[in-house]
C-alpha cells in the first residue's frame, strides 16, 4: 500500500492536514507527523543543528514512504536527505530551493519579520497566518480556517519557532535538488504569495489555490498526492 508522510511548515503543526482526511482514497496509508517542539513532540535544544533534527525524526520518516513537505517542512525534508535513508519520493508543496527569492519573499522582508517576532512572537505568528492565507480564492475564509484548526497561539515554544526562522533564512537546497537522491515532485498553488515566480514555473500548479491548498482545495490536493504516492510505489517495485 502506498504511504505518505505529511510534514507541516513554520509555526503550524500536523492539524493543518485535517481538511484532507475526508478525501484520501482507501488504498493510501497516510501519516501526518509533527516536527520536534510542535504538538506533543519534545523540543530540540536551542539553536539545534540539522543533525539533531535528523536524529529526532529518523523513526518518523520511513524510507518506504513518500515524504510531503509543505513550506519550511519541504526545506527541512530536503535537507534531511543528507543524513536519513532516502524515501521513495519527496513532494515539495509550496517550497523551492530556498525560502527567500528575488521574485518572491525577499531577504529584507524575512529580516523584518524576524525582528517583529523578537518584539512580539504571538502577534507576529498571527500575522504569518494571515500572510499564508493570501492567494487563496477567499483569504478571509482561509484565515478563519487556520484559526479554527490551530487556535490563537502556536503549539511550539519560542525557541523552536526562532530556530525555524533561522532555517528559513539560511537553508539552501540548490545542490541537493540538482542531484537528488530520490524522485522529487514540486507542487505549488498558482497564486502562492510565498513562492517566487521562477519556482512556481518549475512546479506543477494547483489552480485557484495559494500557499494553503489543503484549506482551499483539499479534494484536489489529496487526489494529486495520492496519485504521486501510487506512481512512485509502482516505480519502486519495477
Amino acid at each position: 500500500m502506498p504511504r505518505l508522510v505529511l510534514l507541516s511548515g513554520w509555526g503550524v503543526d500536523r492539524r493543518i492536514w485535517a481538511p484532507l482526511e475526508a478525501h484520501w482514497p482507501a488504498d493510501i496509508d497516510v501519516l501526518s507527523v509533527d516536527w520536534p517542539g510542535y504538538g506533543h513532540q519534545l523540543a530540540l535544544p536551542e539553536n539545534a543543528s540539522l543533525d539533531q533534527l535528523a536524529e529526532a525524526m529518523v523513526d518518523r520518516l520511513p524510507e518506504d514512504a513518500v515524504w510531503v513537505g509543505w513550506s519550511l517542512g519541504g526545506l527541512l525534508a530536503t535537507a534531511l536527505l543528507d543524513t536519513l535513508p532516502a524515501p521513495r519520493g519527496l513532494v515539495l508543496l509550496g517550497a523551492g530551493e530556498r525560502f527567500c527569492a528575488d521574485d518572491g519573499v525577499s531577504n529584507d522582508e524575512l529580516a523584518s519579520f524576524r525582528r517583529a517576532f523578537t518584539r512580539d512572537p504571538k502577534v507576529t505568528w498571527q500575522h504569518f497566518l494571515r500572510w499564508q492565507a493570501q492567494g487563496e480564492p477567499n483569504p478571509r475564509h482561509a484565515h478563519r480556517q487556520l484559526q479554527a484548526l490551530l487556535g490563537d497561539q502556536p503549539s511550539a515554544d519560542h525557541a523552536t519557532l526562532a530556530t525555524g526562522l533561522d532555517w528559513l533564512a539560511t537553508l539552501d537546497n540548490t545542490q541537493r535538488l540538482n542531484t537528488p537522491v530520490c524522485p522529487v515532485i514540486r507542487l505549488v498553488g498558482e497564486h502562492d504569495p510565498l513562492v517566487g515566480q521562477r519556482a512556481r514555473d518549475r512546479a506543477r500548479r494547483l489552480a485557484h489555490a495559494g500557499h494553503c491548498p489543503m484549506l482551499s482545495k483539499p479534494a484536489t490536493l489529496a487526489a494529486v498526492l495520492a496519485e504521486q504516492a501510487s506512481a512512485l510505489a509502482v516505480k519502486d517495485t519495477v
